[in-house]
C-alpha cells in the first residue's frame, strides 16, 4: 500500500488496484475528549465554522506531522475503511488476508531524522506492519513516467500544499535537490494578507483557496480577458459583512513572493547540476507535479525564467502516490530508492 501523506490531501493506493482514498488531510476533534469526530472532506468543510466544543484542524504542516495523535487517528480511520467489508463501502475482499499491510510513504526531502521517524511511527501505530519512506520527488518522477533509472538527467518540480520540491534525477537517485516550505498554503495566506492590507477585508482560508483556484495565475496569459471573482468576508473597520471584486492581476501580484521563491529554487538546482545533466534537462523538459502544477500560467512562467521547456505531468496530483506504489511493487526501484 502506498500513502501520499500530503499537507493538503491524503491519497492511498493499493498495489495493482489503484488509488482508493482521495481526501483532504483534515480532522475534526472534540476539544474535551480529544476524540476525532470527522475526517477528510467532512472535516474540511467544518474549518472556520465549528462550535466551541469542536475544532477542525489540518494535522500536517509544511509536509511534516504537526499533530501526531490526529494524524494517527486519520490514518487509522482510512486503513480501517479500506479493510472494512465491501457492503460498508470498503475494500475488505482485497485486504482480507492483510490485517497489517506494508506501506510506503512519500516524504519531503528536507525533513529531519526526527520527522522521518515520526512518519514511520504514526503509520505503524495506525495499523501498518512495516512503514518504508521514499522522497516525494523520486516518487513523483516515477509516477510521471520519467526515465528515473536512465543515465539521462530529468528535472521534476513537485508543488504541494506545504512544500515545493525541486530535483534532478539520474540513475535512480537524486543528484541535486531543493525543498522549500512555501507552496499552495502560502499562496492562500498571501491572498488573505493582500485582502487584509488593501481592502481591510478578513477572508477565511477556504475562501482564499477558492480565489486561487478560480482566478489565480503565475503568468499573464495572452489573448485572454482579465478574470474577476467576488469574495465575501468581514470588514475589519466596521466588523460587518463586506464583498469585494478581485481581479486576476491582483491575485497574481499577491502570490508573486511564493512563485518567485519557487523560481529561485529551480535556478539554484540548475546552477548546481553537473553540466552533462543540464544538457539532458534542456533537451527534455522540466516536469511539474503536485496540485500546485495546475496553477494557470505556471509552466509558461518557469519556461520563461529558465529558458527550458516546461510541461505538466498527467494527473499531477496523483504522481507521488502512483510512483510510491510502483516503487513498492518493483524490486529494483524499491532497493534503490527506499530510505533505510
Amino acid at each position: 500500500m502506498a500513502i501520499d501523506l500530503g499537507t493538503a490531501n491524503l491519497k492511498i493506493a493499493i498495489l495493482n488496484k489503484g488509488i482508493v482514498i482521495r481526501q483532504p488531510s483534515c480532522v475534526a476533534l472534540n476539544k474535551k475528549t480529544k476524540q476525532a469526530v470527522a475526517f477528510g472532506q467532512e472535516a474540511k468543510e467544518m474549518i472556520g465554522k465549528t462550535p466551541s466544543q469542536l475544532e477542525a484542524i489540518r494535522p500536517l504542516k509544511n509536509g511534516v506531522i504537526a499533530d501526531f495523535d490526529a494524524t494517527e487517528a486519520m490514518l487509522r480511520h482510512y486503513l480501517e475503511k479500506i479493510k472494512s467489508p465491501a457492503e460498508r463501502g470498503g475494500w475488505g475482499l482485497i485486504l482480507a488476508k492483510v490485517s497489517r499491510p506494508r506501506v510506503i510513504i512519500g516524504i519531503p526531502s528536507g525533513v529531519t531524522e526526527v520527522e522521518r521517524m515520526a512518519v514511520q511511527e504514526v503509520a505503524v501505530e495506525a495499523g501498518a506492519r512495516q512503514a518504508f519512506l521514499i522522497e516525494q520527488t523520486l516518487a513523483a518522477a516515477i509516477g510521471a513516467e520519467l526515465p528515473v533509472m536512465s543515465s539521462s538527467g530529468t528535472m521534476i518540480v513537485d508543488v504541494g500544499g506545504g512544500t515545493s520540491e525541486v530535483a534532478v534525477v539520474s540513475l535512480g537517485g537524486i543528484v541535486v535537490n531543493r525543498s522549500i516550505r512555501s507552496a499552495g498554503d502560502e499562496m492562500d495566506e498571501m491572498i488573505r494578507r493582500f485582502c487584509r492590507l488593501k481592502y481591510s477585508l478578513l477572508l477565511g482560508p477556504q475562501s482564499a483557496e477558492g480565489v486561487k483556484i478560480s482566478i489565480g495565475s503565475a503568468f499573464p496569459l495572452n489573448n485572454k480577458k482579465e478574470k474577476h471573482t467576488v469574495v465575501r468576508g468581514r470588514d475589519l473597520e466596521t466588523g460587518l459583512p463586506k464583498s469585494i471584486r478581485l481581479g486576476e492581476s491582483e491575485i497574481r501580484e499577491a502570490m508573486a513572493p511564493v512563485i518567485n521563491s519557487l523560481i529561485q529554487a529551480i535556478r539554484e538546482v540548475i546552477e548546481e547540476t553537473p553540466p552533462e545533466l543540464v544538457g539532458d534537462v534542456m533537451e527534455g523538459a522540466i516536469t511539474l507535479a503536485g496540485g500546485g502544477a495546475l496553477l494557470a500560467g505556471l509552466p509558461e512562467r518557469i519556461a520563461k525564467e529558465t529558458k527550458i521547456p516546461t510541461m505538466i505531468a498527467d494527473h499531477p496530483q496523483e504522481c507521488v502516490v502512483k510512483g510510491a506504489a510502483k516503487a513498492l511493487g518493483k524490486k529494483e526501484l524499491f532497493e534503490r530508492m527506499v530510505i533505510r
